[in-house]
């Protein structure tokens, strides 16, 4: 399915999205303020637990500026779900064929998970031209993505690389042509969030905007 071009756009222009795994609902809505204060305005909250609904549902109703998805989403069940929660983009680590068509007749933009040019090409088949390129440094990085979209190329398909991200990497993802926006829980991890490490998650997502302004000019 096709990303709502105002979404896309503001994906791209923040350039990393926050990728988190949230163990209790309640740290949502500070997370999402400390994530702001650094400069990320775009998350999406992995549907590994169940408190991520609960915490995307508080997020929307309370810092509304916030572009809030949900990752991990496995089964077409979890597609409304969502979309009840109010994710306004949805993603998932493989190419589940049911649900990304459930995404498309319910109206949530969708980036599927897409490692080899078969999934790829199934993934255009089914409408999306953004793409999320999962895992991306174990499969070889961006040589590897460079040689299995080579033919994808004239399509204009975009990409959202995780798996392996960090600072150390980030630049030569964001400044690649094809790259929309990076994807990385190193933004705020896991035990972070449950510390409650604010102004730590705050740091970090400084360093992913200076990251992006650095690759693209900002």
């Amino acid at each position: 399915m096709t990303f709502d071009e105002s979404i896309q756009a503001r994906i791209t222009t923040t350039g990393a999205v926050a990728v988190l795994t949230v163990d209790d609902a309640a740290m949502g809505v500070p997370l999402a303020r400390a994530l702001l204060d650094g400069g990320i305005d775009c998350m999406e909250l992995t549907l590994r637990t169940p408190a991520a609904l609960q915490a995307l549902s508080d997020i929307k109703s309370s810092v509304p500026e916030m572009i809030a998805g949900v990752g991990t989403i496995l089964t077409t069940d979890q597609v409304k779900q969502s979309i009840d929660a109010g994710a306004e983009f949805g993603v998932s680590p493989g190419l589940n064929r049911n649900v990304v068509s459930e995404a498309s007749r319910l109206g949530l933009p969708f980036a599927p998970g897409a490692a080899t040019p078969s999934e790829i090409e199934a993934a255009i088949e089914l409408g999306c031209r953004l793409i999320k390129f999962f895992p991306a440094e174990p499969c070889g990085g961006l040589a590897y993505l460079e040689s299995a979209s080579a033919p994808y190329d004239h399509l204009g398909i975009l990409y959202i690389p995780l798996g392996g991200l960090n600072p150390d990497n980030a630049v030569a993802y964001l400044a690649h042509r094809l790259i929309a926006a990076i994807g990385g829980s190193f933004i705020a991890s896991r035990k972070q969030i449950r510390e409650r490490d604010w102004s730590g998650i705050t740091r970090n997502a400084k360093l992913a905007r200076a990251l992006v302004e650095s690759a693209r000019g900002g």
